[in-house]
């Protein structure tokens, strides 16, 4: 078995790290051709991931002229340790200010450490009514899937 094997996540564990991390880096193309970076806050959304983000950002300017993104999420500090997926993906960008509300719902609640269908807050919806128009929801279907745990080498490599 190769290296490259021996490193790949099963699908239990993609799942799995996809659901313990909080950040994605996500690169778009810039107006100028150059690949812009976004560190974003995300929720797992069936084989991909999803966010929200400012509809006026350089990002959604991005993905209206080119729905494809590459996402990154890593983890580990050292080279033993080192953990990751990377997702070719097309983006679905949402404009629906209702759905575009309960991504954001899901979303805050996933970071207040609220699990899916617990009771939102008054003052969360209340904030995330407000922010909703001015938002938009990024869904990201996989279209290409890479991820590495470097732990199942054992501290060898």
């Amino acid at each position: 078995m190769s290296r490259r094997d021996q490193i790949r996540m099963s699908p239990d564990e993609l799942a799995a790290f996809l659901g313990e991390q909080k950040v994605i880096n996500v690169a778009t193309i810039g107006p100028n051709g150059r690949p812009h970076l976004a560190p974003l806050w995300y929720y797992p959304h069936e084989s991909g991931v999803a966010t929200w983000t400012y509809g006026t950002s350089q990002k959604a300017k991005n993905l209206e002229r080119d729905p494809r993104a590459t996402v990154l999420i890593e983890d580990g500090d050292s080279y033993e340790k080192l953990r990751g997926v990377s997702l070719e993906a097309d983006v679905e960008v949402i404009t629906d200010t209702a759905v575009v509300t309960q991504m954001g719902i899901n979303l805050m609640q996933r970071y207040a450490g609220a699990k899916p269908g617990d009771p939102v807050p008054d003052e969360l919806s209340g904030f995330i009514g407000k922010q909703a128009p001015k938002r938009i929801g990024l869904i990201f279907h996989p279209t290409k899937i890479v991820s590495w745990d470097h732990t199942k080498l054992g501290g060898t490599y």
